[in-house]
């Protein structure tokens, strides 16, 4: 099946794709099994490319499934990953795979969450890091990323703001390099705005960020874990992110502890 399409919408596009991941005509040639020859008709738009030959190089340049679809439509084929609503019916096991998840992680903190921090479940632990938190953050839909650098969220509570802020507006630029999306470098504006200037102290590494949680029973000392579907064929799917947080020393282990279990 094929749809209408501007005849060299997809030269751009594979030629945008290639740049971004800095990869020459012949490394991405080489990658995707083909010639530089070849691979530079496509991009000239003088060749147009197969439905395979899309589907392949999409998984050279490592592109997310929802940005495989747009590739194949540049094309001019229809997409060939579905994107499922969250509560579709197909998507009940995940959901409740997730569930028993986030409840195995008690009594720490674990999110689920769609692309730049839309919060679509949490355990009840997840209270730890929302409490005190003005309302209008606590209102659906929730971004788990505003609310912890937002003045009025977490970030009054935070004895490391600057570098764990930094920590988190870092890795969206990452993301806004590999797959930039439409609103990101906005969020990424806003994030920036709300922490304070870093001072770096000698020897910093930069790799291993905890986030310093005030709470009334002391400080926390949090590392955080994330877990993607690798293998999602949906759309939707292959966008959560599993976020759990885990204690970094014993007394974090205790506090925690002790709050599930009031």
């Amino acid at each position: 099946m094929t749809v209408p399409t501007e005849s060299d919408q997809f030269a751009r596009e594979l030629r945008r794709w290639r740049e971004r991941r800095r990869f020459s005509q012949l490394d991405l040639a080489i990658r995707t099994d083909t010639t530089q020859r070849h691979l530079s008709f496509l991009e000239q738009g003088r060749s147009r490319p197969g439905r395979a030959m899309v589907v392949r190089l999409a998984e050279s340049l490592e592109l997310p499934l929802r940005e495989r679809n747009e590739l194949l439509l540049s094309a001019g084929y229809a997409p060939i990953y579905p994107e499922s609503r969250l509560d579709a019916p197909e998507l009940g096991p995940v959901h409740e795979a997730l569930e028993r998840i986030l409840d195995g992680h008690m009594p720490y903190p674990a999110v689920v969450v769609r692309p730049y921090g839309e919060l679509v479940a949490a355990n009840p632990a997840f209270a730890v890091l929302s409490e005190g938190a003005a309302p209008a953050l606590l209102e659906p839909p929730v971004n788990v990323l505003r609310l912890a650098l937002h003045p009025d969220g977490m970030a009054r509570r935070v004895g490391n703001l600057a570098e764990w802020g930094r920590h988190i507006t870092g890795s969206l630029r990452d993301q806004a390099r590999r797959a930039p999306a439409p609103g990101l470098a906005a969020l990424i504006e806003e994030l920036d705005g709300y922490l304070p200037d870093l001072e770096s102290p000698a020897g910093h590494l930069g790799f291993a960020v905890p986030l310093l949680l005030r709470v009334p029973e002391g400080e926390l000392r949090l590392i955080t874990t994330l877990t993607s579907f690798a293998t999602a064929v949906d759309v939707t799917l292959s966008e959560l992110r599993l976020e759990a947080f885990l204690p970094a020393d014993e007394a974090t282990a205790t506090i925690l502890t002790r709050r599930a279990g009031d």
